[in-house]
């Protein structure tokens, strides 16, 4: 088949097919081809039909495998592979007889398919075959004889898949018991198969030379030989000996064959293994044949001793083993001496090659088959094996693996035992053996560490285990002779290199190791050895023999003792005491204890002379194994005879009898209190040891409560008890010591000592870290899950520790550094750690709670540095976490768990908390239930919670004590109504940090839930919802809160990072619950609880719906409460129209026939009007009738109950009652001029407009009172009413004046708004003088806004009439009149005032006065312009007084700012009332720039370039100026071609409408740009030039994209409506500058002369003519072009004719 993408033949529309063809070909010649090739012998041609429809031919092979067989004859790997795959699941799937028909044709397939080149198809073959028996069964026998060949040839494939494949197929098909017979019945066609193709096959004949490479071909042909070879030795084995005698012939022929002998000096080693293999099986099978072949089989064998190859070499020893066993004349056939041995020693010399684990075993088996006639002279031969073997041993290799170092010193003392075995008698022998061998080959390892980790010591001490043995066993005298002779000569070489070793003053540090742990090998017992000895890893088969019982039984033996030991913490070790040695054969006893005797005195008379450490780890370690009194008395020496003195009398008893007592107090304390002792390790050691000597454990206990006493410094004991820690055997030898009330006290005096850093000074920091080391030791350590040391005395040093950690408050945060409170951590997290089974005492707990609380506070209370803080930390969750483990059923048994949740209840509830404690507190709260959650007990966590759930009176506590100034905004807003005065509690200045304890509490519980909730805890009595209840309480006061302070908005800041939100507590947790709670709580209290849930509604955390059920019967509302009121002042924003309306269906009758005292009360007309405002505010009550009705029963409560209105009097009589009812009438009076559309009769206008009038009175009448709230909510709305009034009369139109009673209009401009601007103008001025800062959202100030807001609407005569006292200043160069000044004086320093409704009420009032200023200098213009300087005027002084104060504060704002990057000032703060003051000055000055006249603008002008204060303005501008000033929704309207920006809209400066203030400043100052473009063009021209060329860019893109265009259109509009009938750069308008123009020609024509610098009539800045002359030429000059000519020219001729100018 051809490639997809090659081009066809012409006319060729179909690709190439197979199929097809065959299809074709039967049609046109009636016959069905077959394809030739799938059976097995030419003889027998299989064939697969190759189309459907040849049932006549063979029925029983299905198509689809037909289709599958033929790609199975492809050449693609892939295809092949897939084939298989899909050939073993058709076997599987279809049924038996269509699978059998398969059959025929699988034989030769298989056996072509099995040898493939690609291992995966072997594979797959393999699996496939298994299905395909799997379904056939016993079918498959008929075609047995020509598979089985190839069959064992891929269960021999190099490609172990493949290999196990086959294994598996055949087993499918042959349980183990049959296999033989199988293999018995097609023996013959396997050995046909197998002989052809290690005989007659090649790389060419197996493959395809024209179609495989050469590479492809070499490996499949070594693939297949290696496989034939491995299947002729599994046909050996597997063959019954009965069929072997019928099998001789061929196998005769077959090594017969050179070709054959040739495969073991194959290039392959693959084929040089399975060579091996089989001459092994040749030999274990047929040996008489192989006896026959001896000339072929020995040299082929034997000399290949030295193949290195790692595949090849255990094949290859096995069969040299085999050879040397089964040919018993294979040594004539090859030169032992010249080619074997040589060979043989080269290998070993070399230690193996690498190869050591494998050829070291088979070296003793292949010695003692050596026949003596070729080991002669033996002495010789041995001696060099021997050298051989220890030379190998030199090896880097063989020094570096423990495995090969073990191989090879097995492997030689195996040969020394069979050498010495066989030639016992023999003294040349034994002492070559003994003194030319094993001797050097000790000292040999003795000097290289490396060499003893290869068990030498071990295999010595076995060696010399078996001879001792057999010396005591053996019944002939001269065997036993013999063997005590060798034992004899080894032992006196062996002390005399131990000796050498040791007898140097400075002894080598690896020998004296070797020597120590070649004794302490040798004084164990052989069983000892044994269990000891290291297991080799091992991988046992199935079909390997199991071990022999006796080694299970030592296995057992190890197990158990493994299983016993883990329940300790100590180290097991095997039992060194004295009783070991009993075990010993006398043999070696007597020898060994002379040896040791005699390098023991060595060592201590080193010690003794030259204090040599070396010596005294020697004997440290000498008497670990070696501890008998004749040891200890030999150290002694001649102090033997000497007696103990000034010692207790049971102590000096104990050391006359007892050499080892004597000896440690003789020797051993003295050494051990020498300072700076390095080896005090080893002199422990010896303690031990010589404590080992004592008899019994009260000795022990004796010697070392005397020693603590009295000898023992503090660095000796700690060793001492770490030696305790280390050693089991070693712990039960002090372990009452350890218990002991000696031992006790004086570790609690350490304590006492340490925590209160007594005696510090006099000792180093090491030595006092070794004290706490000690501590902690004794605390942390366990032993069977009991302490150390007695647990009373664990007990008071806890107690020590605690005391301490309580006193570290009243220190500094230095002296706490310096304290030993770091220590402390150490010792009780060792303590807490280690603690697994032990439960804590009471006195732990005690302390685990201070470690909590001091982690819990903040560092201000603590003063305890950040470093020692996460000590802290890490230490109490530890003992937390300990506690939670072992915890019992309840909680309550815990007395950390109930007294550190009453700690937290208390903190919250009681103490002063600021942020930074809460947060510590929270932090270290989380990481506590963090860690309950790891206990088994799952109600653990919800327990702690309800202990520090506060009771509800608790609760109900701690809400009263919240601050009450949350009322100010609700009650200003309208949102709550009250008629009492409740404003007792008020922020202390003590508490301007200090949370409130509702706030702390709530915190706290909502995080402990928070934790909960993540962890799917459910919480029982509905805390969930009354702890989310309490913190929306929290966050709610917060919210209503004016000016709310720092910490408080720290407060709320932090919940926020710590997720403690509503939002995340409903997702954790069902809150089903909470609204219903929620609700109970508004209907029963109201106040904040229900602005909660207009709030909840408003954020949309709940939905309108969802509140529904609790409102529908409004019946249930009635009658009133305080909590009814709220809850409906609150719902009424989301209530229906229909829902409105029928609260005040409620309502309306409810406020007809009250008496006095029921028109105050909540249930009365107060509460119901209320709600019917909060109704109304909504605008969800149209009917005008309505509205007139309630109106008229408002008049009538004022016929009724005229004291009722508080008109005109003094408030401080009045009561909250009376107030309440006086600012709900205000309010409706408000809120109906707002939304009632149908006219009012004249009564009513002049009931509304007195009653304001009278309000106003009693307001202004009652500023003492306004720190009152229900007085300053009375002064609020009152002024509201009159803002409201002012606002109405201010925009009524000819169109709506009719609607109004005829005299109306005149009333209110003539007397009530007079009367209103004549109370409020005067106000504004002692308001302000009072106080000189005023927060517009303070609530003291809340009558600011709608009283300033009035006084826009002052008209401005009403403004020029005023009754202001007189203010003039006396330095002050004025035009203007007195009262006119007085104004000035009086309003324009307000401009700077700290209150935003302050500023803009004075810059409305000023802007209607700023157009009559100009005309007072204009009558004394005359006065200027003919000084010799340029000529200026400065704009009224008192504002541009006010203006340099307020560049000197601009400075100090925006000054550090580049020009060009844009400033947000936040709104309400002191800069922004700076700046807009700043701004609206200048808007003032350039109004009173644009109403003078041109002469008067130009002096103007001139003063502003003086004072460049128009150059400080313009840089401001463009630091709040917005990149894109496009005013408000406009932004959105991107189609819109001309959108609207703040230079196009005009700006509407507000006071009460707060929703635009972050627009304010940056509208303003495009305002402001503007007008200077539009006013003062050439100058801000002037300036722009002269800017740097970053300013200047930045001006002239956002001037022309912005700006331009807008002053373009509104200057050509003024022209085109001007009626004027056309000078230079000026400043003013275009249509001023061609005024200017034409003034210049009239100029002209009368006469005038141009001046001849500038060559105009009239100038340019300063519109004056030319009136100085020269007195040579005449000509008349302006005299600002004059100044300009003599101070760039630096002369004074004149210009024209050059003559000095006078």
């Amino acid at each position: 088949m051809g490639g997809k993408n090659k081009q066809r033949t012409k006319g060729n529309l179909r690709p190439s097919n197979s199929g097809r063809a065959a299809e074709l070909l039967a049609k046109e010649q009636g016959t069905v081809p077959g394809f030739i090739g799938f059976g097995t012998s030419h003889s027998d041609l299989g064939y697969v039909p190759a189309i459907q429809g040849a049932e006549e031919i063979d029925s029983l092979v299905d198509s689809d495998f037909r289709m599958v067989l033929r790609k199975l004859s492809k050449k693609d790997v892939t295809t092949k592979l897939k084939a298989m795959q899909e050939f073993g699941t058709m076997c599987t799937e279809r049924d038996t007889e269509i699978v059998k028909g398969v059959l025929p044709y699988w034989p030769r397939i298989f056996c072509k398919i099995s040898l493939d080149h690609d291992r995966r198809v072997r594979e797959a073959t393999q699996q496939a075959f298994e299905k395909l028996i799997l379904k056939v069964k016993k079918h498959l026998a008929p075609y047995l004889k020509s598979l089985m060949g190839y069959w064992l040839m891929a269960q021999c494939d190099t490609y172990t898949p493949a290999a196990f494949a086959a294994k598996d197929a055949f087993e499918a098909a042959f349980p183990p018991t049959k296999q033989p017979e199988a293999i018995a019945f097609c023996k013959d066609e396997i050995t046909n198969v197998l002989q052809d193709h290690l005989l007659k096959e090649t790389p060419d004949t197996l493959s395809d030379p024209q179609t495989v490479p050469e590479e492809e071909r070499e490996a499949k042909f070594y693939r297949v030989v290696t496989c034939s070879l491995l299947a002729l030795k599994k046909l050996l084995c597997l063959l019954p000996d009965n069929e072997l005698d019928s099998l001789e012939e061929k196998f005769k022929s077959l090594l017969s064959q050179n070709k054959f002998w040739k495969y073991g000096k194959h290039s392959v080693p693959q084929i040089r293994s399975a060579y091996f293999e089989l001459v092994s099986a040749l030999c274990q099978r047929i040996p008489q044949l192989m006896k026959e072949e001896a000339s072929k089989v020995s040299p082929s064998v034997l000399l290949s001793i030295d193949d290195s190859d790692p595949i090849v070499c255990p094949a290859l020893w096995e069969a040299v083993l085999y050879t040397v066993t089964t040919v018993e004349d294979c040594w004539l056939h090859v030169n032992a001496k010249k080619s074997v041995f040589p060979k043989l020693s080269t290998v070993i010399r070399e230690g193996g090659r690498g190869l050591a684990t494998v050829i070291y075993p088979y070296l003793l088996p292949f010695i003692s088959k050596l026949p003596q006639s070729i080991t002669d002279p033996k002495v010789d031969f041995f001696r060099n094996f021997l050298t051989s073997l220890i030379a190998g041993l030199s090896t880097e290799r063989i020094k570096t693996s423990i495995s090969e170092c073990s191989a090879v010193i097995s492997a030689f003392f195996e040969c020394l035992r069979f050498i010495m075995q066989q030639n016992l008698g023999e003294e040349e022998i034994e002492r070559m053996l003994v003194n030319d061998q094993l001797i050097p080959f000790i000292d040999t390892v003795l000097r290289d560490p490396l060499l003893q980790n290869g068990q030498l010591f071990e295999c010595l001490a076995e060696t010399l285990s078996s001879w001792e043995a057999k010396a005591d066993v053996e019944k002939d005298d001269q065997t036993a002779q013999d063997l005590e002779n060798v034992l004899l000569n080894f032992w006196g070489k062996l002390s005399e290199i131990c000796v050498e070793k040791i007898n140097e003053p400075e002894a080598d540090v690896k020998s004296v190791l070797g020597v120590s742990n070649l004794l302490q090998v040798l004084q164990k017992p052989k069983s000892s050895i044994k269990s000891n000895k290291k297991k080799n890893g091992k991988v046992r088969f199935a079909d390997e023999t199991p071990e022999p019982e006796s080694n299970k039984q030592n296995e057992k033996c190890v197990s158990s003792e493994g299983e016993n030991s883990k329940g300790t913490e100590l180290v097991a070790e095997p039992s060194l005491t004295q009783n070991s040695s009993d075990l010993l054969s006398p043999l070696r006893k007597k020898p060994l204890e002379d040896l040791v005797c005699k390098l023991a005195e060595m060592s201590i008379n080193y010690v003794n002379e030259q204090k040599s450490e070396q010596h005294l780890k020697f004997l440290s370690t000498l008497l670990d194994s070696f501890s008998s009194s004749q040891v200890f008395s030999v150290l002694l020496g001649d102090e033997n005879q000497s007696i103990v003195k000034a010692k207790p009398v049971e102590i000096t008893k104990l050391a006359q009898k007892n050499p080892a007592v004597k000896f440690l107090y003789g020797k051993l304390i003295g050494w051990l209190n020498e300072d700076q002792k390095k080896d005090a390790g080893s002199l422990v050691d010896i303690l031990y040891s010589a404590l080992r000597c004592c008899d019994s454990d009260m000795e022990r206990k004796d010697v070392l409560d005397n020693l603590t006493e009295e000898h023992l410094q503090w660095n000796s004991l700690l060793q001492v008890i770490e030696k305790a820690c280390s050693s089991s055997n070693k712990h039960a030898l002090v372990t009452p010591w350890l218990k002991g009330d000696i031992l006790g006290e004086k570790l609690v005096t350490l304590a006492d000592g340490l925590c209160n850093k007594r005696d510090l000074e006099s000792t180093s920091e090491s030595y006092f870290s070794e004290k706490w080391t000690l501590l902690s030791l004794v605390l942390s350590q366990h032993v069977k899950n009991d302490y150390l040391i007695g647990e009373v005395y664990v007990e008071k040093i806890i107690i020590k520790l605690h005391e301490t950690l309580s006193k570290t408050k009243k220190l500094s945060e230095a002296e706490n550094s310096d304290s030993s409170v770091s220590f402390i951590c150490d010792v009780a997290y060792n303590y807490f750690s280690s603690a697994k089974g032990c439960l804590l005492m009471p006195s732990s707990e005690d302390l685990l709670l201070t470690l909590f609380q001091l982690c819990a506070q903040s560092k201000e209370k603590t003063h305890i540095p950040d470093f020692l803080i996460s000590k802290l930390k890490n230490t109490w969750l530890s003992g937390v976490n300990l506690l939670v483990h072992h915890i019992g059923s309840t909680y309550k048994q815990s007395t950390f768990l109930r007294l550190s949740a009453l700690w937290l209840k208390n903190q919250v509830q009681s103490s002063s908390l600021d942020i930074t404690s809460l947060q510590v507190l929270l932090s270290a709260v989380e990481d506590l239930l963090i860690t309950f959650l790891e206990s088994e007990d799952t109600c653990l966590l919800g327990d702690y919670i309800a202990s520090v759930m506060p009771a509800s009176s608790e609760w109900e506590k701690m809400r009263q004590s919240l601050p009450i100034q949350w009322l100010h905004r609700p009650l200003l807003e309208g949102r709550l109504s009250l008629n009492y005065e409740c404003f007792k509690t008020d922020f202390k200045e003590q508490d301007t940090k200090t949370l409130p304890s509702h706030l702390c509490t709530s915190a706290l519980l909502s995080k402990m839930i928070l934790v909960a909730l993540k962890k799917k805890i459910v919480l029982e009595n509905n805390e969930l919802e009354e702890i989310i209840a309490e913190l929306l309480y929290s966050l709610q006061w917060c919210e209503e809160l004016d000016n709310l302070p720092d910490f408080l908005t720290g407060f709320c800041e932090m919940l926020q990072k710590m997720s403690i939100t509503f939002d995340n507590l409903r997702v954790f947790g069902n809150t089903s619950g909470l609204l219903q709670l929620l609700f109970n709580r508004s209907r029963e209290n109201g106040t904040l609880w229900s602005l909660i849930i207009a709030k909840l509604i408003l954020s949309r955390s709940i939905s309108s719906e969802e509140v529904k059920p609790y409102y529908k019967r409004k019946e249930g509302f009635f009658p009133l409460t305080e909590g009814n009121l709220h809850t409906i002042q609150s719902l009424c924003p989301f209530l229906s129209k229909e829902d409105k309306k029928e609260f005040s269906a409620q309502c309306i009758p409810a406020l007809l026939g009250w008496t006095k005292e029921d028109l105050c009360s909540i249930d009365g007309g107060f509460g119901h009007l209320a709600i019917f405002n909060s109704c109304l505010h909504t605008r969800s009550i149209d009917d005008g009738e309505l509205l007139h009705g309630i109106l008229k029963i408002i008049i009538s409560w004022k016929k009724e109950h005229e004291d009722i209105f508080l008109f005109s009097c003094n408030l401080s009589d009045a009561s909250p009652e009376v107030l309440g009812v006086n600012i709900e009438i205000i309010r409706f009076l408000s809120l109906f001029l707002k939304y009632c559309s149908s006219p009012l009769a004249e009564s009513e206008w002049d009931f509304i407009m007195c009653s304001m009038l009278a309000w106003l009175e009693t307001t202004n009448e009652n500023q003492a009172l306004y720190s009152l709230p229900l007085v300053q909510l009375f002064a609020c709305v009152s002024c509201d009413l009159a803002c409201d009034l002012s606002a109405f009369f201010d925009s009524t139109t000819l169109d709506t004046t009719g609607n109004l009673p005829v005299n109306l209009i005149s009333e209110w401009k003539e007397f009530f708004s007079r009367g209103i601007h004549s109370l409020f103008l005067p106000l504004l001025v002692t308001v302000t003088e009072e106080n000189k800062d005023m927060s517009e959202t303070s609530f003291q100030n809340a009558m600011l806004k709608p009283m300033c807001e009035t006084l826009t609407y002052i008209s401005k005569d009403q403004l020029l009439s005023h009754k202001l006292p007189a203010r003039l200043g006396t330095s002050q160069k004025t035009n203007l009149p007195e009262y006119l000044q007085t104004v000035l004086n009086t309003l324009v320093p307000l401009l700077l005032f700290r209150a935003r409704p302050v500023q803009i009420a004075v810059y409305h009032m000023l802007y209607k006065l700023m157009p009559e200023l100009p005309q007072y200098d204009q009558d004394n213009l005359k006065s200027y312009g003919d000084e010799e300087e340029e000529p200026a005027l400065s704009p009224p002084a008192v504002l541009m007084s006010l203006l340099s104060k307020q560049e000197d504060l601009l400075e100090n704002v925006l000054g550090c700012i580049p020009v060009g990057q844009i400033v947000t000032i936040k709104p309400l703060s002191e800069d922004f009332c700076y700046v807009l003051g700043y701004l609206l000055t200048w808007k003032l000055i350039l109004t009173f720039f644009k109403a003078a006249s041109s002469q008067l603008r130009a002096l103007y002008s001139m003063y502003l370039r003086k004072t460049k204060s128009l150059n400080k303005l313009l840089y401001h501008l463009f630091r709040l100026m917005p990149e894109n000033p496009t005013y408000g929704e406009a932004s959105i309207e991107v189609s819109n071609k001309d959108p609207k920006t703040f230079f196009t809209e005009e700006l509407q400066l507000s006071i009460r409408e707060t929703a635009t203030l972050p627009y304010h400043i940056p509208h303003l100052a495009c305002s402001v740009y503007h007008m200077t473009l539009k006013d003062l063009p050439a100058m801000v021209r002037l300036w722009w030039n002269s800017s740097e060329k970053r300013v200047f860019n930045i001006v002239d893109r956002f001037t022309s994209k912005y700006v331009s265009n807008v002053l373009s259109f509104q200057e050509i509009s003024s022209v085109q409506t001007s009626t004027q009938l056309f000078n230079g750069m000026t400043n003013g308008s275009i249509m001023e500058g061609l005024a200017l123009w034409k003034n210049n020609v009239d100029k002209r024509f009368e006469g005038v002369e141009d001046c001849m610098i500038c060559f105009s009539v009239i100038h340019g800045f300063n519109y004056s003519l030319p009136k100085k002359a020269c007195r040579t030429c005449k000509k008349k000059f302006h005299s600002a072009c004059l100044y300009k000519w003599f101070t760039s020219s630096n002369k004074s001729t004149c210009p024209l004719c050059r003559e000095t100018f006078f």
